[in-house]
């Protein structure tokens, strides 16, 4: 069976149900239909008083799968099947990589959230409303420049750009205002994906519709002709904009096919923005269960870097345990053997390969939290390489634990749930990667050299000047988030494995400061996907009585 049959074959309980498994009254939670609802906010249920966090993250991603999502479902079932009080925090996916490559969000097999059809589409609207907030500003600031152009905004310099939450490439770069001066004033534009949005890492890191505001109205939407940075409370219209995302900043809860709760909430990618769903939603995972069990976007490079990073200063809570998920498919092609032969079993790969994973557990290890590999079993899996990644990460003095949870659900990922109510418990003293007094070049130096293993990093003519102007605008010591591929340790996706003494291409940056943070851009990274040869939409159908096929 495909992964929409799996979840479509599975009863749901009804939202309310979960809600009040959760402590949740009516009061507490606005449906929307049977299956979903928005979590009201602040919570009037009692927080918990243990409150461990688990984070989820991976190996570099290659086209073989490593089903981080799946493994933090299964492993938030697990917890449920101990009859422990847990609930999962998962990111929304994007309709970009839904109608396109990469696939949806929602775990697969029978470790899954559910209603998968709507998680993967159209959910709640909170994609659509940040894409109408975005695209709102945009239209106010070019009405501004129209209506006289009382800031003295330089149209050469807006920063701010449209945004769509699908892949669309012939959108990267466009002209504007073009048609007489009815039309508005003519100047280049461009659209980023809806995911890779300044609004969306807002939404995910504000703590309540206050600080939303606020971070709305630090925005940076351009600069005058003397380079001053304009924002958006100039323009006097972060109230508007807040406004339409009063219903957003809401969490939404679901649940897996074996009726955990889950909180979808927040989606930008790890790659190109900050990869962590929101502080909200964790926030009330923490508050309303025992155990809460999040994931990070993309590998431990990324991702996880982020969490840690960026959002933990924010949350105000340090994870108890991080689990890197790793396959013996992707470990064999980051150890060289061919996409496709790995379905043969082939242990000289693999031991080159584990050099990929003994990088991502060494970097997630330098913040002094336990670490804990789960081995995402997939059915061509050989015991003898099985056991070879055992024994490997034992030498490292990490227990890796035999995952089977696409096959088997929660009861797939029992012993790793033994595993890591163990190591929540164990001592540890969480340590950042940086100072927040460090300035921008050598947070970037540290998160290279310390996360990448890489040995140097290259500026652009470009990136200099921006460096020395930030400093002047006392920009130069807020976090960094690395803009960068998500198959490499390095800014080249076709270095796999670990690499070593390679440089990371710095371009240029973008400044976000209502997120609270640097973008560095390096490599060829994109902030606007394409579509690929074969899109996913292709494969997608509904029938006439509205029963979606061939999502995945």
């Amino acid at each position: 069976m495909t992964d929409i049959e799996i979840a479509q074959s599975v009863k749901m309980d009804k939202i309310t149900k979960v809600a009040e498994r959760l402590g949740l009254g009516e009061d507490d939670i606005e449906p929307y239909g049977s299956y979903k609802a928005k979590i009201n906010l602040p919570l009037k249920a009692k927080p918990q008083t243990k409150r461990k966090l688990i984070l989820v993250t991976s190996i570099n991603p290659t086209p073989a799968g490593e089903g981080k999502s799946t493994v933090t479902v299964g492993l938030g079932d697990a917890f449920h099947l101990l009859h422990k009080k847990v609930v999962i925090a998962l990111r929304e996916p994007s309709l970009g990589p839904v109608m396109g490559m990469k696939g949806g969000a929602t775990g697969g097999g029978y470790a899954q959230v559910v209603p998968m059809e709507d998680i993967n589409l159209h959910f709640t609207g909170d994609m659509h409303a940040l894409t109408a907030a975005n695209n709102t500003l945009a239209a106010l600031i070019d009405n501004h420049i129209q209506q006289g152009n009382e800031l003295e905004i330089d149209q050469r310099r807006i920063v701010w750009k449209r945004t769509l939450d699908i892949n669309d490439r012939a959108l990267r770069k466009i002209v504007i205002g073009l048609g007489g001066p009815v039309q508005g004033v003519p100047r280049e534009d461009g659209f980023d994906i809806t995911v890779a949005s300044e609004l969306m890492a807002i939404l995910c890191l504000a703590k309540d519709l206050h600080d939303l505001k606020e971070r709305i109205n630090r925005i940076v939407i351009g600069y005058t002709r003397e380079r001053q940075p304009i924002t958006v409370k100039d323009l006097q219209v972060g109230g508007a904009i807040a406004a339409l995302l009063k219903e957003a900043i809401k969490p939404n809860l679901v649940q897996t096919l074996a009726h955990t709760p889950a909180i979808v909430h927040g989606g930008p990618f790890a790659n190109i923005a900050h990869g962590c769903n929101s502080v909200l939603a964790t926030q009330t995972a923490l508050d309303l269960g025992d155990y809460t069990i999040t994931e990070a976007g993309f590998g431990a490079d990324l991702g996880a870097e982020k969490f840690l990073d960026i959002k933990v200063p924010v949350l105000q809570k340090t994870p108890d345990t991080i689990v890197i998920v790793a396959t013996i498919k992707a470990l064999k092609l980051n150890g060289g053997q061919p996409l496709a032969e790995l379905a043969t079993e082939n242990l000289a790969a693999l031991a080159h390969g584990f050099a990929n994973l003994e990088h991502h557990i060494n970097s997630m290890k330098r913040y002094g939290v336990p670490v804990v590999v789960a081995i995402n079993r997939f059915t061509q899996d050989t015991q003898a390489e099985i056991d070879q990644l055992v024994q490997a990460c034992q030498k490292l003095g990490i227990e890796a634990v035999d995952t089977d949870v696409w096959a088997k659900g929660g009861a797939g990922a029992l012993d790793l749930a033994q595993t890591v109510l163990q190591t929540v418990e164990e001592s540890k003293e969480f340590t950042p990667l940086y100072t927040p007094e460090s300035n921008l070049t050598e947070k970037i130096d540290t998160i290279v050299t310390k996360i990448y293993g890489g040995a140097h990093v290259d500026y652009s003519k470009k990136a200099l000047n921006q460096l020395r102007r930030f400093k002047k605008l006392g920009w130069d010591k807020l976090p960094v988030c690395m803009a960068k591929t998500q198959y490499s340790l390095s800014d080249d996706a076709k270095l796999l494995g670990a690499p070593q003494d390679f440089t990371i291409h710095v371009k240029s940056f973008v400044p976000k400061l209502g997120a609270g943070f640097i973008v560095a851009m390096t490599g060829n990274i994109l902030t606007m996907p394409g579509l690929p040869k074969h899109p996913a939409a292709l494969d997608i159908d509904i029938d006439d009585n509205g029963k979606i096929s061939g999502l995945f």
